[in-house]
């Protein structure tokens, strides 16, 4: 027999243990708009898996690059009407512009006590979902390794990297913010790539193709795009270079014009829970939890010279570090 402090002791961990909508009569209901930057069949992967957990909700989702998904929703602000009430796009650095328009609720009750501080926002209006590093990716067929960004710009390479564009992608624009502050990268970097006859252009699924179909040798493209093309057989690997690489965590976030916002809280916990970070390992990427091991096929994170960056300065200078980058590949 359980003792009666034991019993109530279990019963105290068991109702520790169980989400902020854990009783049916709780959960929310409605309807849930969410902008997302992920690929369509991931974007899709994790709407399912949240509908399933919270099946009373209606999920209505729209994906695109964060800038364009950006664009639409600074049209709708303008229009007086937002339709979405969560985002979950690439990167910091269009959150922070939104945060200091004052665009974004805080969610001080988010579950973040197996993410580092580092990864979400300190007054908590986003908080990091996974890991996700730009890298040097190259065919395996026609292209050596290098251990170096700067060796992307020799003259053998000339018209052989694929680069996303950051005014398209929010991976490739928290790149460029980080390697322009990288005083061994810097605007070097990408003055020799534009000289070189690098266009940057699309997103890292194009970069991806363009390098595993040997259209180009080298891509500058995120690690788990990488690592999963590499296991389904195409002939790419990933090299972490030694300047060090960006990362981006994908952040989440709450509008505060949210129309729903209890479900755009269980959003939030879905994505930062033990369910919603095995959700992530599952789809091939780094989770943000600690306590979460990563898919095979990663290198340790303790092993990877990772780049940090100043957010608040990158909101403060992003308009002109778009402007220089356009100046300088004749956009």
């Amino acid at each position: 027999m359980i003792a009666k402090s034991s019993t109530i002791a279990l019963l105290v961990t068991s109702a520790l243990a169980l989400p902020q909508w854990a009783h049916a009569e709780d959960a929310p209901t409605g309807k849930l708009v969410i902008y997302t930057s992920q690929a369509p069949e991931i974007a899709q992967q994790t709407i399912d898996a949240f509908k399933a957990a919270y099946p009373s909700l209606q999920v209505e989702w729209t994906r695109n690059g964060t800038t364009q998904l950006m664009n639409v929703l600074h049209t709708e602000m303008m229009a007086g009407e937002v339709k979405a009430d969560v985002l979950l796009v690439a990167d910091s650095i269009n959150l922070g512009t939104l945060k200091k328009e004052g665009k974004l609720m805080s969610y001080p009750q988010a579950p973040v006590g197996n993410i580092s501080p580092g990864f979400y926002d300190k007054d908590k209006t986003w908080f990091g979902t996974k890991i996700i590093a730009t890298v040097i990716g190259y065919n395996t067929k026609n292209a050596k390794p290098v251990d170096s960004w700067m060796a992307l710009t020799t003259a053998d390479n000339k018209g052989q990297v694929a680069v996303p564009s950051p005014l398209y992608s929010g991976a490739a624009l928290y790149n460029l913010h980080t390697a322009i502050n990288t005083p061994t990268i810097g605007w070097t970097f990408y003055q020799k790539l534009a000289e070189n006859g690098v266009t940057p252009e699309g997103g890292n699924g194009p970069a991806l193709k363009a390098v595993a179909s040997g259209l180009d040798k080298y891509g500058v493209i995120t690690d788990a795009d990488i690592i999963l093309a590499k296991q389904k057989g195409s002939p790419i690997d990933l090299i972490y270079p030694k300047e060090g690489v960006s990362f981006v965590t994908e952040p989440v976030a709450i509008l505060s014009s949210a129309h729903n916002v209890p479900a755009a809280k269980a959003f939030v916990d879905f994505l930062l829970s033990k369910k919603g970070q095995e959700l992530v390992v599952k789809q091939g990427n780094r989770p943000i939890d600690e306590s979460v091991p990563a898919p095979a096929g990663f290198t340790p994170i303790d092993k990877i010279k990772l780049l940090t960056l100043d957010s608040d300065k990158a909101v403060e200078d992003d308009k002109q570090v778009r402007a220089k980058f356009t100046q300088i590949f004749g956009g």
